[in-house]
This record gives C-alpha cells, structure tokens and sequence, in this order.
C-alpha cells in the first residue's frame, strides 16, 4: 500500500464521458494514482485494468471496500450521484462527485449530511469555476485595487442540445437538459466571484424542439445578498458558437475548426430511433477510443465579465483582460502544464492537507438550489428566493 505522504489513490465510479474528461488530469499528474474501478460496461473495466492495473468492480459495494481507495470519484449519470456518495461515504472514503451534486435538494441534503456524519470530506465538481482563469479573476477582485464586484456577466452558446445523448439526458426530470450539466458551470463561477451567497432568482427557459424535449437554454438573473447582481444566459441550440468570440478556443482548451460548423447536427441527422443515439454517446466513453482533442490551454465557459468600481474584469482561456479606467492590461494566468490541473490541486489539499476548495458539499447544494430556481422562476414567472446559500469564507468548512 501506498504511504499516506503518497500519491492520493483515487477509484472511479463510472467510465463514461465524465471520466475520460478528467483522464489527461490522471495520467499527467503524480499527485494522484488510479487504483480501482466500478462501472457496468466489461469493454471499460478492462480497459482500466490494462492502463492503470488495480481492480475493477461491477459490484458497488466490494468497490467501496477496497482498502486501496482513499478517495472515489463519483462519474455517473446524475440520478445516481445520491447513491454512490452515500455508499462511499459509509465506507469511510472522501468523495469528489461530478457536478451537479445531485438533481433534488432533498438528495443533497442527504448527501452533505452522510458525508458529515462519516468524517469525510466531500467536493464537487470538476465544474469550471476550478479554471485557472476564473482563480485569477478572484484573486484580483480579492485584491480590492478595482473595488468593490457590482455586476456579473455570463454568456454561452453551444451544441450541447445536439450531442449524442441517453434517453434520460432529454428528460428534464432525471437531471436532463442544459440547466443541470451545463448550467451549473456557469452558476459555480458566478457564485465564486460574486461572493457566494445568492439571494433570488428569476428565470426564462427555452424548450424549442420538440424532438428533444428538455430546456435548451435559459437567461436568468441573480441577486446576491452583498449587492452584486449576475445576469446568466445559456443556449445549447447548435446555432451561434461563442467560442468565436474566446479566440476559436473550445470549452475544453482545444482549438476548434471554425469550418466544422454544424457537425453535431449532421451526426444526428441519420440517427433513426434514441437507441441509436445512446449507442453513438457510448463510443464517447472510456475505451471506446474516440478521446478529446489535446489541449492547448486553460477550458473556459464562455465569456464572462465582472464590473467592479474602477474596472471591467474580461476572463480568457489564458488570462483576465483588466479595462481600468483610463488603462487596460492583461493579467496571465499560470502556465498551462495539462487540463484540470486545478481539481487535483483541490484533490491532493483537501485528502493531504485538510484543506478542502469552495466547492465542498455546502457549496454544490447552494449551488445546485440555484439550478432549481431556474428552473421554478421560469415556470411561475415570479422569482425565486433562496435558502440554501453558502458564502466563500463558509464553503471551506464542512
């Protein structure tokens, strides 16, 4: 067994499209070792095997047991988040769970108090508020040279409507549509430079296609309790692709060919029944061989800008754009070494250091009661109050 001033041994549940997200993190970081695997999927449990070595499990319960594993990533579809982090909670080990922490609060909540009750911590994400990007941002606004956050801008347009997807991805009711994989993104990093502790929310959604029955977009906006204001617009409709305005730089820090324009929707096009479709999202997961492209900076969730008093605050995939008030500079983030760096950065603090991020247990249910007022405002057309909300000096804490 690994010493305790070891690399943090970490075991996956799921090897789907999550998991290969976090691989080149796994594979370029010592920090962190694989050392156990549970997914339903024998083509994927071997292929572990075959890279990393440990063992793999199709029985949730013998994995949680394995005396190897420190801490277990919880990759799997939403609806199962509940599940397995209790599981891994009882068992005694850390979580890092994918974002969104859960699809109802009442799950949330449960999950946040087994983890509590077992003395272990628990993140979540990897979300794109752990960006380098958006930690300088915050470490300019915590500086106080451009006073105080007043207004928050986010802005995305995407394909994630148009992507392969399982049948329970488009049902809104099991965690499906853009609100509760892409949203809370955007909701993280607002949250995390505005200051954490939201205080309503009002919201309108866009469910346009009736082939794909859940919401594709959203425009919310979100007042915080200090004053600050955040107006969030989304769309996953494979029109307009605001990576033309991030330099042609994609979500995860590859370059995107301007010329593949419409490329999800032609892959659908001759998709004859969601059979199919789910059989084509499947060539997505881990050891089906189809990987992201390498990148070549920091992922990025659209342009975003932060008004303070003296200054505008424009994120990049490479750095915060500073507009003061008769001069503008860029500030760089680090040096980009490989993807997701961050969230082992998170990983190896809170397991070795007892030094958990923001992005605790507390902090994705605030997070999380953010996607459902969304979602609530949209449907009442009234705004939503919040109650569930954590500030950043309280998200450290468990």
């Amino acid at each position: 067994m690994t010493s305790e001033n070891g690399p943090v041994r970490v075991g996956v549940i799921g090897l789907g499209r999550g998991f290969v997200l976090m691989l080149p993190a796994f594979r370029n970081d010592d920090r962190v070792r694989l050392v156990a695997a549970c997914a339903p999927r024998e083509e994927s449990r071997q292929a572990f095997v075959e890279e990393f070595g440990g063992k793999a499990y199709d029985d949730l319960e013998a994995f949680c047991a394995d005396p190897e594993i420190e801490v277990i990533y919880v990759a799997t579809p939403h609806q199962l988040h509940r599940e397995h982090v209790i599981a891994a909670a009882r068992a005694g080990k850390h979580v890092l769970v994918d974002k969104p922490l859960t699809i109802t609060l009442e799950d949330g909540v449960r999950m946040v108090e087994a983890c509590q009750a077992a003395g272990v911590h628990l993140i979540v994400g990897p979300s794109h508020s752990f960006d380098a990007p958006v930690a300088t941002a915050r470490a300019l606004i915590e500086s106080g040279d451009f006073g105080q956050v007043r207004m928050i801008n986010a802005f995305n347009y995407t394909d994630f409507l148009y992507r392969p997807r399982r049948p329970e991805e488009l049902q809104t009711e099991l965690g499906g549509g853009v609100i509760f994989s892409q949203g809370v993104h955007q909701i993280d990093i607002v949250r995390l430079l505005a200051g954490g502790r939201g205080d309503s929310v009002f919201a309108m959604t866009g469910k346009w296609d009736p082939a794909r029955p859940t919401e594709g977009a959203y425009s919310a906006l979100v007042s915080f309790e200090n004053g600050v204001f955040a107006s969030m617009t989304y769309s996953g409709f494979a029109h307009f692709d605001s990576d033309e305005w991030m330099g042609w730089i994609g979500e995860l820090g590859n370059r995107k060919d301007p010329e593949a324009y419409g490329g999800a929707r032609r892959a659908l096009a001759d998709i004859a029944s969601p059979e199919e479709e789910a059989k084509l999202k499947s060539t997505r997961t881990y050891g089906s061989g189809d990987m992201p492209k390498p990148a070549a900076s920091y992922e990025h969730f659209g342009p975003i800008v932060v008004s303070c008093d003296r200054a505008d605050l424009r994120l990049t995939p490479e750095g915060v754009q500073v507009y003061g008030d008769t001069q503008k500079q860029f500030v760089p983030a680090p040096a980009f070494r490989h993807p997701r760096l961050e969230v082992v950065d998170a990983l190896v603090s809170t397991v070795r250091g007892n030094l958990p991020p923001a992005q605790n247990g507390a902090w994705g249910l605030a997070s999380l009661e953010v996607c459902l007022a969304i979602l609530e405002a949209a449907e009442c057309r009234q705004p939503v109050r919040l109650k569930y909300q954590t500030g950043l000096e309280e998200g450290v804490r468990r």
